[in-house]
């Protein structure tokens, strides 16, 4: 089991920027590939980055590509997603989860609760 609890999040201005966190429970960290998705009143939940237990390999969605940056530091067993440039389209409830696989799916084993950012215009 992995429990993982998000941070960061806020109410921000276009243009700035925001750190979220995830701390995970567990010793077996890096075993994990950790993604970030997050979802928008009446839209899916989508896929925002991932990045391997290792760190060396990430994705990112096109949208984000260039503005936001997927991190984690395995000794502290957390996952950190820098948002810079935000825009008032990255409104939304974002999400950290965990999963043996390495993937843009959305079908991570465990999952966050999640933490609110709006981006004001």
């Amino acid at each position: 089991q992995v429990q993982l609890v998000e941070s960061g999040g806020g109410l921000v201005q276009a243009g700035d920027s925001l750190r979220l966190s995830c701390a995970a429970s567990g010793r077996t960290f890096s075993s994990y590939a950790m993604g970030w998705f997050r979802q928008s009143p009446g839209k899916e939940r989508e896929f925002v980055a991932t990045i391997s237990g290792s760190g060396v390999s990430r994705i990112y969605a096109d949208s984000v590509k260039g503005r936001f940056t997927i991190s984690r530091d395995n000794a502290k067993n957390t996952v950190y997603l820098q948002m810079n440039s935000l825009k008032p389209e990255d409104t939304a409830i974002y999400y950290c989860a965990a999963d043996t696989k390495f993937t843009v799916r959305t079908d991570y084993d465990y999952w966050g609760q999640g933490t609110q950012v709006t981006v004001s215009s």
